[in-house]
């Protein structure tokens, strides 16, 4: 990895990782345009380096990073602290759904220890190694300028699924309490954490679970009428990264157009 002279204090950086995704693109275009200085992070350092070339604005960085192994993890971080000093915003857009045959959901019953461990490890192990890595940069005592994590959930954590496979739903499951256990452990220093719970989006992972034509019948269930795109995620996620989401914490905002009403 390459450093780059560091940047102004004034100005606001944020890691999202898997940014080359359908949610993860459409929410760091926003941030950019949102005035952010992004690092985003992908397993192809070439797609990021092109996303980061492509965002509104200046000082945007792409690189490679494994959410699931520690060590990668560990020196995204050790970049950004020479590079940078520190981030104030965590954005962990990185996620992985795999589903069986023909995009069916695997049975509990049929599932392997390999499916259940990949999901926990990319979608759980993943957003606490950001997490960890993201507050261990204020053990020194100094508080962020603007501290927001947002992580991801899922509606399929919170309905028990409907294509989505066991351990995908446990994989998201654990996330969206983690992000409650990292809210009160963040508050003193400063950093809110919030999660977002996506629905039925139009994004790859979507498409991994709808046989083509089915698209239409997929939005009837929806009372809003529609499936859902990226922007959307993206400007609930640009609320909790704002100055303006400064006092939720712990939440997890559902972004589904009604299909699960609390």
């Amino acid at each position: 990895m390459t450093t780059t002279n560091q940047m102004p204090a004034q100005v606001l950086a944020a890691v999202v990782t898997g940014a080359c995704g359908g949610i993860g693109r459409g929410t760091a275009e926003r941030l950019a345009r949102d005035g952010w200085r992004l690092i985003v992070t992908d397993l192809d350092e070439d797609k990021a380096k092109a996303l980061a070339a492509d965002l509104p604005g200046e000082g945007h960085c792409g690189l490679a990073c494994n959410v699931a192994d520690e060590a990668s993890v560990s020196q995204l971080f050790d970049f950004i602290t020479e590079a940078y000093g520190h981030v104030d915003g965590l954005v962990t857009a990185a996620g992985i759904l795999r589903l069986g045959e023909g995009g069916a959901r695997t049975p509990l019953a049929e599932m392997s220890v390999e499916d259940f461990d990949d999901h926990l490890s990319v979608n759980a192990r993943g957003t606490f190694l950001c997490l960890r890595a993201f507050l261990r940069q204020w053990s020194n005592g100094v508080r962020p300028v603007r501290g927001r994590i947002v992580t991801f959930g899922s509606v399929a954590a919170q309905l028990g699924g409907y294509r989505s496979s066991a351990s995908y739903i446990a994989s998201k499951g654990a996330v969206m309490a983690l992000t409650k256990a990292a809210a009160r452990e963040a508050a003193p220093l400063g950093v809110t954490v919030n999660g977002v719970a996506p629905g039925l989006i139009d994004a790859p992972m979507l498409r991994l679970s709808l046989a083509p034509g089915q698209e239409k019948a997929a939005a009837e269930t929806i009372p809003l009428g529609r499936i859902g795109t990226p922007e959307d995620v993206a400007a609930a996620i640009s609320y909790l990264m704002s100055e303006g989401g400064g006092y939720m914490t712990g939440g997890i905002l559902d972004i589904n157009g009604g299909y699960r009403m609390q």
